[in-house]
């Protein structure tokens, strides 16, 4: 590592205590999407106490922020998000599923760890900065509404990521990895049908039923499942049926729909013919439909110059070290549920050579902790989930990793990602994360040859240019 790189990562050592209260008190807050005004408070403040310009509410979002510091080029931008998720409140450290506060949320994504691991990596490359005394810029952005409401999707079609020469990010899980490949794209509408009350007995007639329009759209979309794509995918919730009566025709009723597809531009295709499915199910039962959207994200661009980076930068720094409590509680956590056995990852996803690989180093570890970094794998990979990093990377060369928080195999959006998060074993990640996020920023300001690679690799990859999938006119919301 250079001396600048290893101020940035001594700059985080150093602030260890202050991403450890980040995390432990968004873990704490565990507040819903597009509702984190608490947790964007609290980072606002933190980061204006560290010397960053912060500016508030950017693209008319109330809990997304910016904190920069610096002048001039390069400027490298890197991700927060601090959202929760509904009914995941949990005991910290527990080995069995206790709610703290019945009903409450809980981070089971591990947002609290993501934040805090982006903040820290923000703190190392301004002390680089300040002691390098060289031209360069960290911005640090505030992104809500992850789990629902994708504000990184309505930054990019505002032109927020252009103005990047790199954004960097990671995300906590249960192995130490590179990201790579492409995700799904994702669209989520909810349809609201209004009709008319009536005695389902005595005046059927007089009826017009809300709940047969939402019955016969999701018929509608059952048939569409042969017409698309292979790796498409469209799931429902029926959020209101509107009521319990039986011999009441309901007068109103809402379905809320995602659409997904490998390719934003075919997750807008295949959106637009599922509206003309809810027209259709309106038309047919003469009620009217009422269409809100709530987000949408596109698919993944990877970029193998910057994943190179910061492959490299987490070799040098390993992998968090946990302690013999620390892996005795992994161990134990990792026996309250199935499919712990094999190691799994990127590269153990998709390559059978790496598989081999990857399951050796997981049983020499000899516990549930995956304390190894998993090989580089920079193929055809594919994940069927979605992330609005994928429109940043759409407007913006963009590359991100995965830190151990939890034990091997556990399952995401669970009450033991909570446990792990609030605890030493997810905190070590969010350290960590921020010194290979810290490292491999400056590494880039260094060397800005590995900025035009990135650039030309780039602009190669998303010469078809972005589709966005918000609407001009839409703002970020939450279903009814």
């Amino acid at each position: 590592m250079t001396e600048g790189m290893k101020t940035a990562v001594q700059a985080v050592e150093g602030k260890q205590d202050r991403i450890c209260q980040a995390a432990d008190q968004i873990w704490e807050y565990a507040e819903l999407s597009l509702q984190e005004f608490q947790s964007a408070q609290m980072y606002c403040r933190m980061l204006e106490e560290e010397g960053f310009q912060v500016e508030k509410g950017i693209c008319g979002i109330e809990t997304a922020f910016s904190a920069r510091f610096g002048s001039g080029r390069p400027v490298i931008g890197i991700l927060a998000e601090y959202d929760a998720l509904s009914g995941l409140s949990q005991e910290a450290g527990s080995l069995e599923q206790k709610e703290r506060t019945p009903g409450a949320c809980g981070h089971g994504c591990g947002h609290n760890l993501l934040g805090a691991g982006a903040f820290g990596a923000a703190m190392g490359v301004k002390a680089y900065l300040e002691q390098a005394k060289q031209e360069g810029t960290v911005i640090l952005y505030g992104c809500p509404g992850e789990e629902g409401g994708a504000a990184k999707a309505f930054m990019a079609r505002d032109g927020v990521w252009k103005d990047l020469d790199a954004a960097l990010t990671w995300h906590p899980g249960d192995v130490n990895e590179v990201v790579t490949g492409s995700s799904n794209s994702c669209i989520q509408t909810q349809y609201k049908f209004s009709g008319t009350a009536s005695h389902a007995a005595g005046a059927p007639e007089k009826g017009r039923s809300a709940l047969d329009a939402v019955e016969l759209m999701n018929i509608g979309v059952q048939f569409l499942r042969e017409h698309m794509g292979s790796r498409a995918r469209i799931h429902y919730a029926i959020t209101d049926a509107g009521g319990c009566s039986p011999n009441v025709v309901q007068p109103r009723a809402s379905v809320l729909y995602m659409v997904r597809s490998n390719h934003v531009a075919e997750a807008v295709e295949l959106q637009a013919r599922v509206d003309r499915i809810a027209d259709g199910a309106a038309l047919m039962t003469d009620t009217s439909l009422e269409r809100k959207f709530i987000d949408g994200l596109a698919d993944t661009v990877s970029n193998s110059v910057l994943e190179q980076v910061l492959y490299d930068c987490f070799r040098q720094l390993g992998v968090p070290a946990h302690t013999e409590e620390e892996l005795a509680f992994a161990d134990a956590l990792a026996k309250t549920y199935e499919g712990g056995d094999a190691a799994r990852g990127i590269a153990a996803e998709n390559d059978e050579n790496l598989r081999e690989q990857v399951a050796q180093l997981q049983k020499e570890a000899g516990h549930a902790m995956n304390d190894f970094l998993a090989p580089l794998y920079q193929g055809d990979a594919f994940t069927a989930g979605s992330t609005d990093v994928g429109d940043v990377s759409w407007l913006t060369p963009t590359a991100q990793i995965h830190v151990a928080a939890w034990p091997n195999g556990c399952p995401g959006h669970s009450w033991q990602n909570v446990s792990c998060g609030g605890v030493s074993l997810g905190k070590k990640a969010a350290v960590h994360a921020a010194k290979v996020l810290a490292a491999a920023a400056v590494e880039l300001m260094e060397q800005p040859e590995l900025l035009k690679q990135a650039r030309a690799e780039f602009e190669k990859r998303t010469a078809a240019g972005y589709v966005c999938p918000i609407p001009a006119d839409a703002v970020p919301a939450i279903p009814d």
